[in-house]
């Protein structure tokens, strides 16, 4: 019985030692938790904003003659020329009216299936270049015709969109810190991650805009770089990573916030992977030596070439000449080696580029770039001062662009598929103004653009609803009242208007045609376009 009690005792004791020693195993968990829980909030801090967005929208378009369908025609009238040239005149081989065209290939589908599965624009091309200009005239004369459109106008009257992003920061070192954005940004109802292309600029989703042009409920890197200061003790340092090339001034204006990128944005706002060395100049700015990769050939893109496409590159210098709190002076000159026919992307394309043929049930496709289309040069300076009550902002900004001789279905480097590439140059004003008042809580502000016909630049990531507004080639008037309900939860009304005097803002391929002349449109583009937005902003 004493055994029994010993025992007894000795288990009782045991279970009290291993329950003390659970405890305070836990309490010492809870507090290493504690401790880094702490620490992690001491390296990394978070920052964000949701903005939502309610839009209403039109868009104003030209008579235009349709591309696609005379590419269709021009693809049928080759077909129809095999099949009937019985001659020395290439004129026996043509189509007598469009009908024949269209009977030709009804009675001859099959052949005609073979044909048109098989065409390259290579082969378009040297068909077309078989016939004197007299010849090509009067072709175009019996085709075109038939793809006259009348204008029309177009009105969305609500599209509701939801944006959220979120910052990141961590010191890695004294002398190393780690900055990050991830962002989601999407129109209520689609979180396909796809837009149906539609021949404007923001209808096509590539690396430089996957953040910033609505598209899915996908949180995106949008930012991903690391800064290192003090190299050579020395104000000198270097970053390197997915850059801060996105909203910079002085768009950062017109939403009430400070400065989000390095670059100019009225030259480059766009998302991409890069470097810049860097040097503080004391009690003046900072001169940015800057380099990015816009297209990467010999990976990710089917299998490797012989002659692959050269890598487009990007390089420039950024200098914040002036930056006080008072006004900032920038200067930025680029230039853009190898630009391509278009960046890696996603897209789901209505229509065969080469047949111009409608594509039945468009799926969602890879783009990648076929050729290089030759160098693109930007340059500009920016003067944003605050006067008393008053923010103001003068900005000129120039391009010229140096062409290869090449072209593809959808043109070269401003130029159509079937013209001879030249080297052109374009420009564009950009002015504003902001009125501050009730002690800086609301913001009434205006400004003004203006790109002239070869007008280009590198901003698809801008965040303008109907389209970039800084790449028009045309006028665009802006006006917007902001309010800080508090202080980091802002109201925002919005009204711009668009007036396009030429086709193709945005793109760096095919030439731009005047609206007012009934041109060919490969896709219809707007002539006027208006966008009232209403959004509400919470930051925190």
């Amino acid at each position: 019985m004493r055994k029994l009690s010993l025992l007894v005792v000795t288990v009782l004791v045991l279970s009290l030692v291993a329950g003390l020693a659970q405890a305070a195993e836990k309490d010492l968990d809870k507090r290493v938790r504690k401790l880094e829980q702490k620490s992690l909030k001491e390296r990394l801090a978070f920052t964000g904003e949701y903005r939502f967005e309610a839009h209403n929208l039109n868009y104003e378009f030209p008579a235009h003659f349709d591309g696609m369908q005379l590419q269709a025609l021009t693809a049928g009238t080759m077909f129809y020329f095999q099949r009937n040239f019985d001659g020395m005149d290439p004129m026996t081989g043509f189509p007598p009216t469009v009908d024949a065209i269209h009977n030709e290939i009804a009675g001859n589908y099959g052949d005609w299936r073979y044909f048109a599965d098989n065409l390259t624009f290579d082969q378009l091309k040297a068909f077309l270049g078989n016939f004197d200009a007299a010849s090509q005239q009067m072709l175009m004369g019996l085709l075109m015709p038939a793809t006259a459109r009348e204008a029309y106008d177009v009105t969305n009257d609500i599209l509701y969109t939801s944006r959220l992003r979120l910052n990141m920061e961590a010191d890695v070192a004294d002398n190393v810190s780690f900055h990050g954005r991830l962002s989601m940004y999407k129109t209520w109802g689609d979180a396909t991650g796809y837009q149906m292309f539609n021949g404007q600029s923001n209808s096509f989703i590539i690396d430089g805009n996957t953040a910033n042009v609505p598209n899915s409920d996908i949180v995106r890197v949008e930012r991903a770089y690391f800064t290192w200061t003090g190299l050579f003790d020395s104000p000198l340092y270097l970053s390197i990573g997915r850059r801060p090339s996105t909203d910079g001034p002085p768009l950062n204006l017109r939403n009430d916030e400070p400065r989000g990128g390095s670059p100019m944005g009225s030259l480059i706002d766009m998302q991409f992977d890069g470097i810049t060395v860097g040097y503080p100049i004391p009690d003046l700015g900072t001169v940015r030596l800057c380099y990015g990769l816009g297209y990467e050939s010999q990976y990710g893109n089917g299998l490797l070439t012989e002659n692959p496409l050269k890598d487009a590159h990007f390089l420039g210098l950024n200098w914040d000449v002036w930056d006080k709190d008072d006004m900032l002076i920038q200067t930025t000159v680029a230039r853009g080696f190898n630009i391509t026919d278009g960046f890696n992307g996603n897209v789901a394309l209505p229509n065969n580029p080469v047949t111009g043929e409608p594509i039945g049930a468009p799926v969602n496709m890879r783009f990648s770039p076929s050729t290089n289309v030759g160098d693109v040069d930007l340059m500009g300076l920016l003067v944003m001062r605050r006067d008393g009550a008053f923010d103001w902002f003068a900005s000129y900004n120039y391009m010229q662009s140096h062409a290869d001789d090449v072209t593809t279905p959808f043109g070269g480097l401003f130029c159509d598929p079937f013209e001879t590439p030249a080297d052109q140059d374009g420009s564009m004003i950009y002015l504003g103004a902001r009125y501050n008042f009730n002690k800086d809580r609301t913001k009434l502000g205006v400004e003004y653009n203006h790109g002239s016909q070869y007008w280009f630049n590198f901003t698809p990531a801008q965040d303008d609803i109907v389209n970039p507004k800084t790449n028009t080639r045309g006028s665009v008037i802006e006006a917007y009242l902001t309010h800080r309900i508090a202080r980091r939860f802002i109201a925002k009304l919005g009204y711009q208007l668009y007036d396009y005097d030429y086709s193709g803002s945005g793109w760096q391929l095919g030439t731009p045609k005047k609206l007012s002349d009934t041109p060919v449109l490969g896709y219809a583009t707007y002539d006027k376009a208006q966008a009232l937005s209403l959004s509400l902003m919470a930051r925190f």
